[in-house]
């Protein structure tokens, strides 16, 4: 049977398991928008295209399975380049579609003419520019195969309009299988062989769980293998929620923002063992000093991570669950009392300097407003952030039991991305608490998707941390300007009034006995609803290893007595 462009596109669309995308049309993808209507998808209208690719993201990441973005071509297509960059650096599975101008006028300055396909060629996976109707089926079915195996990714589909409006024969392309493009699955085992013995001499072994676990799904494995060997477990920023944060071996974060004890056992180890990480440079420190008596074992299923920032004694390379699960038959059971002992007595200090041991002072800080947020949603909910200093309070006091609950932007740093990220995850999670941990500053780049929520009803929960500040650049102004604030001030609307506005519910609060009520308020709420906390301005988030420097050497906050 004859089929339009469009219509092949919504067919393999719904036989890849698509059920709902992200986008906003125009004048290119304009008769793919009206196949669409024959289709059991549902397509949620964004107020910018960077909320669609943010949306797909947050989808994505919350379910496992792809996000779908459309836009039309020009400016459509380059307004999801931050999205789609946010996704790249990420290793997140989306697809975005954009529309393009018919193929014979490509290259001759048409209307809303725009070169996506060389734009994005950096910061995706692949991309396809589809100029004839007879390559949309395999292509479509080659994106999704793409973006979701191997080391996932985005992928872009530039659909030119005269692909979409002719007609061919359709044919399911039902077998996969692309030429050169075979993603490593195992290592060999005369290298795990090697691993167990290396693990086997090893006296302060340090485990190193990136985004990796989650992406393979190994928190079974990860837990079962630092138990056997007995060896600590730190995390990185997207890694959070691969092993309980109560559980006994959890060293919580690493990095910049991480846990000052959880850095001085990396930097006092002698065996690293990265496990889906990519040793990027908020997490190592100065690369001259880092882990120094350390040999290093990185599994990783990107042949191109090995290697890159710092040079590893054993690669694995392959799917981190596949390894691990043929791993830990052959390690021997460990015994590091003495190891973690030392870690313990380090994990004290910390806590002796930590904000939550401060006596209450009548202040309303950032830090405690999550913390409050995780008590007063039992720890649960899927959370979403922006960038910045409330971005690393929630990574810090939010704590995860689960995986799959704490989605924010770590290689990019996109501010904006944690309130449509919400909105996508609830897509995907109608059943779930989601909040959204956003800013001041950043809520204001995608806050007219505010709308969006209403128009679907989305029940996703808004806390803004407004501190009047960009807040980390002007900790870093503090710290490292001499505290010569430049361009940091942010005068920012009534929030409570602009989410009111849009048909959001909200509230003010200014005291940290207000919280409970408010969060209370927001629970009991159909539909989105913001709560603004106004905090202390000029509160720091600590520790803090200064750009460059060792990861040891971190800046402390003072112990307040």
């Amino acid at each position: 049977m004859l089929k339009t462009g469009a219509e092949i596109f919504w067919e393999c669309m719904v036989r890849e398991g698509v059920d709902v995308v992200f986008g906003y049309p125009g004048g290119a993808i304009m008769p793919t928008y009206d196949a669409m209507l024959n289709y059991p998808v549902h397509h949620v209208l964004v107020r910018h295209e960077q909320g669609a690719a943010h949306m797909a993201d947050g989808y994505a990441r919350a379910t496992g399975k792809v996000g779908v973005a459309i836009a039309t071509s020009g400016p459509g297509a380059t307004n999801l380049v931050t999205g789609i960059g946010t996704a790249m650096l990420d290793s997140v599975p989306i697809v975005c579609v954009t529309g393009q101008v018919p193929v014979h006028l490509i290259g001759g300055d048409a209307f809303q003419e725009t070169d996506v396909t060389g734009i994005t060629l950096p910061i995706t996976k692949h991309n396809f520019l589809v100029t004839s109707v007879d390559e949309v089926a395999q292509v479509v079915r080659e994106a999704f195969y793409i973006a979701r195996s191997g080391r996932p990714g985005p992928v872009l589909i530039d659909f030119c309009k005269n692909a979409q409006i002719d007609k061919t024969e359709f044919i399911y392309p039902e077998e996969m299988e692309l030429p050169g493009y075979h993603p490593p699955k195992r290592a060999p085992v005369e290298e795990l062989e090697r691993a167990a013995e290396m693990i086997a001499q090893a006296k302060r072994p340090v485990i190193l769980a990136g985004h990796g676990v989650l992406k393979s799904g190994a928190m079974a494995e990860l837990q079962a293998f630092a138990t056997k060997t007995q060896t600590p477990v730190a995390l990185t920023l997207l890694g959070l929620g691969g092993l309980p944060a109560t559980h006994p071996l959890s060293l919580g974060m690493m990095g910049m923002h991480g846990e000052a004890y959880c850095n001085n056992a990396i930097q006092q180890a002698d065996l690293l063992l990265a496990f889906g990480m990519r040793f990027d440079d908020r997490v190592t420190g100065n690369l001259r000093t880092y882990a120094p008596r350390a040999r290093k074992i990185q599994v990783e299923i990107d042949p191109s991570e090995i290697h890159k920032n710092v040079r590893v004694d054993l690669p694995l390379v392959g799917d981190l669950k596949t390894i691990l699960g043929e791993l830990i038959p052959i390690v021997e059971p460990g015994d590091h009392e003495e190891w973690l002992d030392e870690i313990a007595d380090w994990k004290a200090d910390t806590k002796k300097r930590d904000i939550l041991a401060w006596p209450e002072d009548g202040l309303l800080y950032a830090s405690h407003v999550i913390r409050d947020l995780w008590e007063f949603t039992n720890g649960d909910s899927i959370v979403t952030t922006d960038v910045g200093q409330h971005q690393m309070w929630a990574a810090q006091y939010y704590q995860l039991e689960q995986p799959y609950r704490f989605i924010t932007s770590g290689g990019a740093g996109t501010m904006g991305f944690g309130f449509p990220a919400a909105i996508g995850a609830w897509f995907g999670h109608k059943d779930r608490e989601i909040w959204a941990i956003v800013g001041d500053g950043g809520f204001q780049m995608t806050a007219a998707e505010l709308t969006t929520a209403v128009q679907e009803g989305a029940n996703v929960k808004i806390a803004v941390i407004n501190n009047s500040y960009l807040g980390m650049v002007r900790q870093w102004q503090e710290f490292f300007f001499e505290k010569r604030y430049s361009a940091v001030y942010m005068k920012s609307p009534d929030f409570v009034k602009l989410a009111e506005a849009h048909g959001v519910p909200g509230r003010k609060i200014t005291q940290r006995e207000e919280v409970g009520r408010a969060v209370a308020f927001a629970k009991e709420t159909k539909g989105p609803v913001l709560l603004e906390f106004v905090v202390e301005m000029e509160e720091a988030v600590f520790p803090m290893v200064p750009s460059g420097a060792d990861l040891d050497a971190m800046l402390r906050r003072p112990i307040r007595r």
